[in-house]
């Protein structure tokens, strides 16, 4: 074997060991859904980063990866779907709704200035799960929705805090639907959780 193949092979394999660093993001959603404790398992920096956002804002562990679960299915680059015109010509997306958390481009920006975190990225386990301890934490505040309330969190996460006040929601039975799913899932998380010993 020539020397400059032996180390074009040790440049791909050195290469190939590094990338673990701190910005590394895993965008492919975690196996078995319905199961926290797998969940957590599979990827221990969301469980980091869920109790860190339970010790800063308060919302739980379960409440927050069940709107998680709703929102994104754990992928951290999720992206609303495409529109079409004519039902063939691309119209731009649905939303600018991104990442784990499908933080809304100017909620975000909202965040940001608030909260002064300027580096965090919505794509990003710890930056996502703050930004919905952040905002549920409004929520609480705007609109008296405790933060264990994950039906009337939801709600008020989807609607938005003033559409939550004005009941828009009340007119979207696929919503309350959604909504009352959702609160088992948080039930069922939060469960699995404590059998497993990951929370108390």
């Amino acid at each position: 074997m020539s020397r400059s193949l032996r180390a074009l092979m040790l440049c791909l394999i050195v290469a190939g060991c590094g990338g673990g660093g701190s910005d590394y993001r895993n965008f492919s959603a975690p196996r078995d859904l319905d199961n926290a404790c797998s969940i957590v398992d599979q990827r221990p920096d969301y469980l980091r980063a869920f109790k860190q956002t339970q010790r800063k804002w308060g919302v739980p562990v379960e409440v927050q990866m069940a709107t998680i679960y709703q929102e994104s299915k754990f992928v951290g680059n999720a992206r609303t779907p495409f529109r079409y015109t004519l039902g063939v010509i691309p119209a731009g997306r649905q939303s600018s709704a991104f990442g784990y958390s499908q933080a809304l481009d100017g909620t975000w920006e909202e965040y940001l200035a608030e909260t002064g975190n300027r580096r965090a990225k919505r794509d990003r386990i710890e930056d996502a799960t703050d930004f919905m301890g952040w905002y549920m934490t409004l929520t609480r505040e705007r609109n008296g929705i405790p933060l264990y309330d994950t039906r009337n969190q939801y709600l008020a996460y989807h609607e938005g805090h003033s559409g939550y006040r004005r009941g828009t929601y009340r007119q979207k039975a696929w919503l309350m639907r959604v909504a009352a799913e959702l609160d088992d899932r948080a039930v069922l998380y939060g469960t699995q959780l404590r059998a497993c010993g990951k929370i108390r």
